[in-house]
Order: structure tokens, then C-alpha cells, then sequence
């Protein structure tokens, strides 16, 4: 998002509720008495996009990018809003990275503070293994985006999507960002990639890590420190079962 953001055309967020906006009033809207007396599935419709076009309405950009990893789920009703094929940009990296990464977050917050998911799963979180078995369940953070990303491409929509692998962005910037303008029908841009400032901000306490959202101003190669984390055993046990 930071990169895009350099872009003048281009407005982007930081994790948005819009989505949980419009699932919302989605199902709301059946719930009300008046509306199971008389449906109005066009005004239905007319409304949802209101509320789309309004929530970024603050922005006089042309290209908004809105973020949230919930998007996959709801492409259906996306694209009921919007009359036409949504584009969604979806980011990847190798599992055990991204556990390699949480694991790093998880003991530095265990330092001061009791790591999200510690009070409820207790033994679960005393191990490396368990902590990943955690995050990979289908009703935790990693292990819903994954399986979002499978059933998305298992229902068909594939065409929708871009994806941008970490370890491409990180060694190729360039060719990356070439190929998502591409996918976006954008004019191409020069960024800057050694002087990335960071416009989109979150509070991060609210999830229970802190630095979460936090980037580094240069995007450069990066060595995996995935099997120095998390032991070769489990890189491998993850590597191979989920890619």
C-alpha cells in the first residue's frame, strides 16, 4: 500500500472496515419488517454502493485501493455492487515465513505483556509447534486467509486476482509493480523503492502485537530466517503440506 501510495492518482488504506460496513448492512437489510413486506432487492443495491462510494468519498483520487483480507470471501457480492469484474491485488509469502514472522512478534510481546491467543489456549501456546498449529487454524488469522485464497480460486474467480509473491517484491520491485499496473490498466509509474514512506498507520495494541504494520523504508533482498525460528523440522512439515 505504501508503495502505490506514491502514485498521485492512487488513494490507499490502511485495513478498512468498509467491507464489514457493507456484510452488515447486507444482512440487516432483510431483517427489517418493512423490507420482508415489500423487498426492494434494486434499492438493496443502490444503497450498498452508496455506502461504497461514500466511505471513500473523502478522497479525490481516481484508483482507491481498499484494504482487507476479507475480500476474497465476499468477491460475489463485491461485484453485485459494483455492476462489473472486481481487481483485487493479493499478496503471498511461503508459510513458514509468515509463522517464522508471528513466532518473532509472539516473543517479543511474551517479554512484557501475555501474547493474543495465550489465555484462552494456554498449553496450546507453550511450543513453537502449537503456536503454529494456532495461527494455521481456520479460524485464526493465517490459516483464514489461506483458506480464503484456495476457495476463491476452487469458486472460479481466479481472473479477479493478482497475485504478488514477498520474495519476488523484495529481489524484482520493479517488475512487480510493472506487472500490477498491468493488471490494473494503469498507466505505468516510477517509484522509488529505497525511500518508502509509510502513510498507512494502525493502532496496533488493538491487536495484541506491537510493530505489527510497522515497514522498513527500503525495500531490499531479504534472507529467510524461517528454519533459525522455527527449527528445520517445522519448515519443512509446513512447506511441504501447505504450499
Amino acid at each position: 500500500m505504501n508503495v502505490l501510495a506514491q502514485n498521485p492518482d492512487f488513494h490507499v488504506t490502511h485495513t478498512s472496515g468498509c467491507l464489514d460496513v457493507l456484510f452488515g448492512l447486507r444482512n440487516q437489510w432483510d431483517h427489517l419488517i418493512e423490507h420482508r413486506a415489500h423487498p426492494l432487492p434494486e434499492t438493496k443495491q443502490r444503497v450498498l454502493r452508496a455506502v461504497l462510494e461514500a466511505y471513500h468519498a473523502g478522497t479525490d483520487k481516481p484508483v482507491v485501493f481498499d484494504k482487507s483480507r476479507g475480500w476474497l470471501a465476499h468477491l460475489e457480492m463485491l461485484e453485485e455492487i459494483l455492476g462489473g469484474k472486481a481487481k483485487v491485488i493479493v499478496l503471498v509469502r511461503a508459510i513458514p515465513d509468515v509463522l517464522a514472522s508471528f513466532e518473532k512478534l509472539h516473543r517479543q510481546t511474551a517479554k512484557t505483556a501475555q501474547p493474543p491467543g495465550e489465555a484462552e489456549n494456554y498449553f496450546q501456546m507453550q511450543t513453537v509447534e502449537g503456536r503454529c498449529e494456532y495461527w494455521l487454524r481456520p479460524d485464526n488469522v493465517l490459516g483464514l486467509a489461506l483458506n480464503r485464497v484456495r476457495d476463491v480460486l476452487q469458486r472460479g474467480l481466479g481472473d479477479r486476482l493478482h497475485f504478488v509473491a514477498y520474495e519476488q517484491l523484495i529481489m524484482e520491485p520493479a517488475t512487480v509493480m510493472e506487472n500490477i499496473y498491468g493488471f490494473l490498466g494503469e498507466p505505468q509509474f516510477a517509484h522509488d523503492f529505497d525511500h518508502v514512506e509509510q502513510v498507512t498507520h494502525e493502532d496496533d495494541d488493538l491487536h495484541g502485537y506491537a510493530g505489527l504494520h510497522t515497514i522498513r523504508p527500503k525495500i531490499e533482498p531479504r534472507e529467510s530466517d524461517a528454519v533459525a525460528v522455527l527449527g528445520k523440522n517445522l519448515v519443512q512439515k509446513y512447506r511441504g503440506n501447505l504450499q
